[in-house]
């Protein structure tokens, strides 16, 4: 078997007989506590020789116990496992969560996913980690289910940041506000949105600044507004700064969706059919609209100075 490897299952998957270590949980966003967790079994299998992985769940179980308002994610499942590969794990798992799961006893847990994965060794979750039919399973109950049955049970104590626990309610509650240095700080790396470039109807071509459209549909949106941001992809890998407008347009259109528009500060090398992403570093202003397309333009001139005066000061 090939290392990195995705699962959408635990199913028919055949590991080599070395130890797996494998952290447990939803991980949405992968903020500092879920890394605490990840870099535990990645630790631990890099020092017996073992395999890391990561089992995680997809949809989020709100779905099923609150479908009428369920969770939003900060990760789609595609990029939380991109993020996940990024902390050098060698296998991610999407189980999904089915009501069979859901209804699965707490003491069932355990044997369940030892008949799935022989080689279990280890299991490292966060303090607060629940599990099994009404969230009966707690952290104590899986020590002792895994004492039982030959698996080391290894919990992380809460992380936090500010005198406050990091969790991802209180990134959400940051992404909401704007604060996007207090997310970063959260997810101990930028936030970020991916996609590819679309050609677009050129009107900030027509006005003097020709923006990257990169469709980008976040379950949990930011706030809208006017952000500074770094662009790159694979084959420019160096950070390009530039200005975002993540918004619905009101001035022009009042779009029904947000959308997502970059001017790079500089010369840009990206077209239409390039996948890039693009990293959220300061909120400059929030979206508002103006009396003409002439006041939108003079504002993306002062957004446009804002963020060169935030790149200047930031190098």
């Amino acid at each position: 078997m090939k290392f990195p490897a995705q699962f959408d299952s635990l199913e028919q998957i055949a590991l080599p007989a070395r130890p797996l270590h494998l952290a447990i949980g939803i991980f949405d966003g992968v903020h500092l506590g879920h890394r605490a967790v990840i870099g535990a079994a990645v630790a631990a299998a890099r020092k017996d020789g073992g395999h890391s992985g990561v089992l995680t769940f997809w949809p989020h179980p709100s779905t099923l116990f609150r479908p009428d308002a369920p969770t939003r994610l900060l990760h789609s499942a595609a990029v939380k496992t991109k993020v996940l590969l990024g902390f050098g794990v060698e296998l991610v798992i999407t189980q999904p969560f089915t009501r069979e799961l859901a209804g699965l006893e707490a003491n069932e847990f355990l044997p369940w996913l030892q008949a799935r994965l022989p080689s279990l060794a280890a299991i490292y979750v966060g303090e607060n980690f629940r599990f099994g039919r009404g969230r009966a399973g707690d952290v104590a109950l899986l020590k002792r289910c895994g004492s039982e049955r030959g698996v080391t049970v290894w919990s992380a104590d809460r992380v936090s940041l500010g005198g406050e626990p990091v969790s991802s309610t209180r990134v959400r509650r940051e992404l909401e506000a704007g604060a996007i240095e207090s997310v970063n700080a959260l997810l101990g790396q930028p936030y970020f949105a991916d996609g590819v470039v679309t050609p677009g109807k050129q009107l900030g071509r027509t006005i003097g600044f020709p923006t990257l459209n990169v469709p980008w549909a976040p379950e949990f949106r930011p706030r809208l507004g006017v952000y500074a941001v770094e662009v790159f992809n694979g084959t420019h890998p160096r950070p390009l700064p530039a200005v975002a407008n993540y918004g619905l347009r009101p001035t022009v259109e009042q779009a029904s969706e947000p959308r997502l528009e970059v001017h790079l500060l500089g010369d840009c090398p990206f077209q239409a059919g390039d996948h890039v992403t693009v990293e959220w570093l300061h909120f400059l202003r929030a979206e508002m609209k103006f009396a003409g397309i002439g006041e939108l333009r003079a504002q993306i001139a002062r957004d446009r100075d804002s963020a060169r005066t935030y790149f200047t000061a930031r190098k």
